[in-house]
């Protein structure tokens, strides 16, 4: 259930936002702006007492599919829209099922032009964009013809564990990361499915993930055993595009074990000549 700010949020928008709609046919005055709330409610197909519940903010709960009418019959842009179901805690059907095919051109842009490993994750974390200096550092994951899950590259691929200096607790650290993303977005049947599959496939993904830790994605030097290039080091920063907020944004500084940036001929191309 909503909590009562939550409520009154998503009343006043909704109140707002038919406020501010236009009626079909004006034809004449009218004593209130907008559309009135039997309109509303006709060309949503609720009722309109239901329709006065949820602006006075009440205990009642929006179906998905109540509330994609309420946008449509509001005429919401994609921010708008995306904003009410934020509001009403409900995951929006019309939400694109495959992200990789939906990545924003900013994300694109910005791993395009990045000098050092850069790479995009999706609201699933699947890899959805990376540049040639993520796919040389990502071996088995990035590179060649591997599947793109960040999780299940992690705690299902032996390259991981190589890759990787204390495996363990880089993955656990992940996982309590995605938890927090998890929250979000648990009422997705999509996410849920992700979820037992990987307890499926990963003891150790099913013992952390039933332990309920919780982290902020956080940046901080990672150290990398490469198999061609050996140990490299990377000072790590996560984004959240604001046009994109359902993804992240990962780009990593050359750095060294001492805290500090590295020298110019201890980059990744570098150590690979």
């Amino acid at each position: 259930m909503l909590d009562t700010d939550q409520r009154r949020l998503l009343g006043d928008f909704i109140r707002g936002r038919r406020e501010r709609a236009r009626p079909e046919a004006p034809g004449g005055r009218r004593r209130t702006p907008g559309l009135r709330r039997e309109e509303l409610a006709a060309r949503a197909g609720i009722s309109a007492t239901w329709c006065a519940w949820i602006e006075q903010g009440r205990e009642v709960q929006a179906s998905p599919e109540a509330l994609g009418r309420i946008a449509r019959a509001l005429s919401l842009s994609a921010a708008e829209r995306a904003y009410l179901f934020e509001l009403a805690g409900r995951i929006d059907p019309e939400t694109p099922s495959s992200p990789i095919d939906s990545t924003p051109r900013s994300l694109r842009a910005f791993v395009g032009a990045a000098e050092h490993p850069a790479y995009a994750l999706d609201c699933f974390w699947n890899a959805c964009c990376w540049n040639d200096t993520a796919a040389d550092l990502f071996a088995g994951w990035l590179d060649g013809e591997h599947q793109r899950n960040l999780l299940r590259f992690v705690f299902c691929d032996d390259a991981a564990r190589s890759l990787i200096p204390d495996w363990e607790a880089r993955a656990l650290r992940l996982l309590a990361e995605f938890r927090a993303d998890y929250g979000h977005m648990f009422r997705d049947v999509r996410v849920k499915r992700f979820v037992d599959a990987l307890r499926d496939e990963s003891p150790l993904f099913a013992r952390a993930w039933d332990a309920q830790d919780v982290l902020h994605r956080e940046g901080g030097l990672r150290a990398f055993d490469h198999p061609v290039s050996g140990r490299l080091w990377f000072e790590q920063h996560s984004f959240t595009p604001a046009d994109a907020p359902a993804y992240r944004l990962v780009l990593l500084v050359p750095g060294d074990d001492d805290g500090g940036l590295a020298h110019g001929d201890r980059t990744l191309g570098d150590r690979k000549k």
